[in-house]
């Protein structure tokens, strides 16, 4: 991409806030790559495959935000978002959004195929999208991402946690519910990583959330666990009725000091899974109106989905570990890309402009470097860029000292404002390229309405509206219902939240935590 003057379209305030969040994103994750663990696989060629992944996100992403925003706004996304557990969460949208499609704009400056000038209404359509769409997501509480809530992640409304609250089934280390549930979490996170071709994408965390004496909830998903987008799943998950499912869990005697914008957590002491005290089971997804009990009738019922769950993953991942055996190496590295670069995909499908073709292919212009991504390369390319900040376009001025790492780096560059004089710059990368895949798609898209081809799923997404998104209910706030409590539409929206919990169903707003205890007891 050369030089080319342009006629003016940005703004110098448009210029100063999105500078402003490429170094917040800049400084978070390097915080985030130095602290945390490495990403390695025995199996897999990571490091090629999340370079190849980032060309491709930054050469489709900012078309695919449009298409996405011709039918719904960022905003609305959020809003939808924060109301279920897909894969549009604090991992995906939180960090993901902004950083995988900086991530390639900074690798393909370093090459000389980029200047800081160039793509530049791209830049600040990507940054602004996720400005927006975070607000939303956040909006319980009231941040940016994780990273400015001191790395905590308090999502959900007082109602869905109330129903939580009432609901969890009590445990103790050692007995058939813990120790099933314990079993379930284990396998799922073997079937995750593997069917995400070795990587943590297909989980997240979010809390700690009070749940009084001395105890915090966390909530774990877990995704994209059906037949769906990856293709490598169907023939090996068709038989799990469930694409999402999420793990409340009330924790004693510890501290979750950190949740982190990859949706990872720390916590004093270290999270023990004895001290787990109240657990639970739901599934939720585009069409659902919020998240719906599994198994929840009892603490038999739960234990014995539990196991039955845990059963079903352990054979298809023996299934998947076969079908995986047999991949070459341009077949692991083009999963792996497609993995990271799809991780949007969930938005698409809320807007119901989800299409096969954007999400699960490489653009011939990012394939031009496929050559290069051996494992050496791949390695040091990628600890260069989020690790060591040496690349040319990364080294600053001797004076500067970069927050976290007290030397003279940052990760991105951010766009020269001198353009605002000189009109030297390009707005665009232009057009998505023809694309590309080893995979080819066979079946449907496992959903709560059963399995649905991807016209049928768009649509149905595009006819449904969640009550919590409706027009009467979309922006009322925990803050305003505690003094509206009697007021039609929030007892609605409470009722719907409550409406398949046996202990608060038709209850509406206006609980305490007392009010749940004694019908917890009742």
């Amino acid at each position: 991409m050369g030089s080319n003057v342009a006629k003016k379209t940005v703004t110098y305030a448009q210029l100063l806030e999105t500078n402003n969040l490429l170094q917040i994103n800049s400084d978070e994750s390097y915080w985030l790559c130095v602290t945390r663990t490495t990403q390695e696989s025995k199996l897999f060629p990571v490091s090629p495959y999340m370079m190849l992944s980032y060309a491709n996100a930054f050469y489709r992403w900012p078309e695919l935000l449009r298409k996405i925003e011709s039918r719904m706004s960022m905003e609305e996304c959020g809003d939808r978002a924060r109301n279920m557990g897909t894969k549009t969460n604090t991992l995906t949208m939180g960090w993901t959004l902004p950083n995988f499609y900086l991530l390639g704009r900074e690798w393909l400056i370093n090459m000389g195929m980029l200047r800081p000038e160039d793509a530049v209404d791209d830049v600040i359509y990507v940054m602004d999208c996720w400005k927006r769409m975070q607000l939303s997501y956040h909006r319980n509480d009231g941040h940016l991402s994780n990273s400015q809530f001191g790395h905590r992640s308090q999502l959900m409304p007082e109602r869905q946690l109330q129903v939580f609250e009432a609901d969890l089934h009590s445990v103790a280390a050692g007995d058939p519910l813990h120790v099933a549930s314990s079993k379930f979490m284990a396998t799922v996170s073997q079937y995750q990583f593997l069917s995400h071709c070795e990587c943590r994408i297909g989980i997240c965390n979010q809390g700690p959330y009070a749940f009084g004496e001395g105890q915090e909830l966390i909530v774990r998903d877990f995704m994209d666990l059906g037949v769906g987008d990856y293709p490598w799943l169907d023939g090996v998950a068709d038989k799990f009725l469930f694409n999402n499912l999420t793990v409340p869990m009330v924790v004693k005697d510890t501290h979750f000091e950190l949740m982190d914008d990859w949706g990872s957590f720390e916590s004093k002491p270290e999270f023990r899974a004895e001290n787990i005290v109240r657990i639970g089971l739901y599934t939720s997804d585009l069409l659902t109106d919020t998240y719906l009990p599994v198994a929840m009738e009892s603490v038999e019922s739960l234990t014995a989905k539990f196991n039955e769950l845990t059963q079903l993953i352990a054979e298809a991942n023996q299934v998947l570990w076969k079908k995986v055996a047999g991949w070459s190496r341009a077949e692991m590295l083009e999963a792996g890309a497609l993995v990271y670069y799809n991780i949007l995909k969930d938005v698409a499908h809320i807007a119901g402009v989800y299409e096969q073709s954007d999400w699960m292919e490489i653009d011939e212009r990012a394939a031009r470097f496929i050559p290069l991504l051996n494992d050496e390369y791949g390695r040091d390319v990628l600890t260069e860029l989020v690790g060591l900040l040496t690349l040319p376009s990364q080294v600053t001025n001797d004076y500067t000292l970069c927050m976290h790492g007290n030397k003279n780096g940052r990760m991105y560059s951010p766009i020269p404002y001198t353009i605002l004089d000189t009109g030297d710059y390009t707005p665009t990368s232009g057009p998505m390229g023809k694309g590309s895949s080893l995979f080819k798609k066979q079946t449907g898209w496992r959903t709560s309405r059963g399995l649905l081809s991807q016209d049928e799923y768009n649509k149905a997404v595009r006819e449904f509206t969640p009550f919590a998104c409706s027009p009467e209910a979309r922006y009322i706030d925990d803050n305003w219902v505690r003094f509206h409590t009697t007021d039609p539409a929030v007892q609605t929206l409470y009722k719907k939240t409550q409406a398949h919990s046996p202990r608060l169903a038709n209850k509406g707003a206006g609980l305490k935590r007392d009010d749940i205890n004694r019908l917890r007891k009742g």
